[in-house]
């Protein structure tokens, strides 16, 4: 494993290793210019290897989030995936993306280029799959996130970010405090193996309307059933289904009022899935011996929807040979007064 650094002219800088393309640090300063990293993970590879959460910061592939019964079909011939999430398959298997070694080359002080040839069947997937993906620290104070893929053969494509965020600068505090806006009026309802049922539902009305700001942890604990059935948030927003390789635009924006810490997130994805943290428990003990705990982290993961292959409804992610996969997650810091 190999960690390289990136540094904007702010201050701003991340530490990148080239296991599993993860962000291991990212360090963004508070109101006060003090700088604080403000992602959960690890300081050594001994314990990426033997967590309990596998995805800390990590570049996810070949297809980010679930697919049910772990299988999928293109044409007459269908596939069958590793059940690595109950009986579906997460992330891309437990050989995904975010366990492979990247070659990472340093482009200059503020960009990485990550590559990685998936060959024909790993984890499942069919087709050779040529994968670069770009990192850079802008002086806009943005942490940018590119992806670029070709194919040899018919596939499924879905990449995705797992940073884990905690913008108080303080890894055992909860995020219930941090103030939430997705811009998206409705989202996709799971079932109780956390696979989309297909339906888009309006979030008018529901603790899934987060269309104006408000604290994440307002309405977590609601008895309400889709936040039953995801132990909290751990869904999919559809942000614009028609938004495949379109214009970049504003998914959501979150606020810390103690640091002042702003964090917006931008994309040409039709969706993003908002996890709440609801799975850590402690287990994992992470960076100065902290134990990361319920709800003291939360994602968001720029994405096409969970299932899509299985849902014939929902934007495509089939790539076929001559095309060329384009996906971008742009994190945008900035302070409040």
């Amino acid at each position: 494993m190999k960690l390289f650094t990136i540094e904007n002219k702010n201050g701003i800088k991340t530490t990148i290793t080239s296991y599993g393309g993860r962000v291991v640090s990212l360090f963004v300063p508070d109101r006060n210019g003090n700088l604080e990293d403000v992602v959960l993970g690890y300081d050594n590879l001994a314990d990426y290897l033997s967590s309990n959460e596998k995805y800390y910061g990590a570049t996810i592939g070949r297809y980010g989030n679930r697919i049910g019964n772990a299988r999928f079909s293109i044409g007459e011939k269908e596939y069958t995936l590793e059940k690595n999430n109950c009986d579906n398959s997460l992330h891309g298997g437990s050989g995904g993306f975010h366990n492979v070694i990247w070659d990472v080359k340093q482009l200059d002080k503020q960009t990485l280029k990550l590559k990685y040839l998936s060959k024909d069947m790993e984890e499942g997937f069919p087709g050779n799959l040529d994968v670069k993906v770009i990192y850079s620290l802008t002086d806009n104070n943005e942490l940018k996130i590119e992806y670029f893929a070709e194919t040899n053969q018919a596939t499924i494509v879905n990449f995705t970010h797992h940073s884990f965020f905690n913008l108080t600068g303080n890894l055992e505090k909860s995020i219930n405090n941090h103030i939430l806006q997705i811009n998206a009026e409705s989202y996709t309802p799971v079932d109780g193996g956390l696979i989309p049922t297909g339906e888009i539902s309006p979030v008018e009305g529901t603790p899934f309307d987060f269309r104006e700001p408000v604290s994440i942890g307002k309405r977590v604990d609601e008895e309400y059933e889709q936040l039953i059935l995801g132990k909290g948030y751990d869904h999919n927003w559809v942000l614009d289904a028609s938004g495949l390789n379109k214009d970049i635009r504003l998914a959501a924006k979150v606020v810390e009022p103690e640091s002042g810490r702003t964090m917006e997130v931008f994309t040409n994805e039709p969706g993003i899935q908002f996890y709440g943290g609801n799975f850590l428990n402690g287990s994992d003990v992470g960076k100065n011996g902290i134990a990361y705990r319920h709800r003291t982290a939360f994602c968001l993961e720029t994405q096409h929807f969970p299932d899509s292959p299985n849902i014939k409804q929902f934007p495509s992610t089939m790539l076929f040979p001559g095309e060329e996969y384009y996906s971008v997650c742009i994190y945008r810091f900035d302070v409040i007064n």
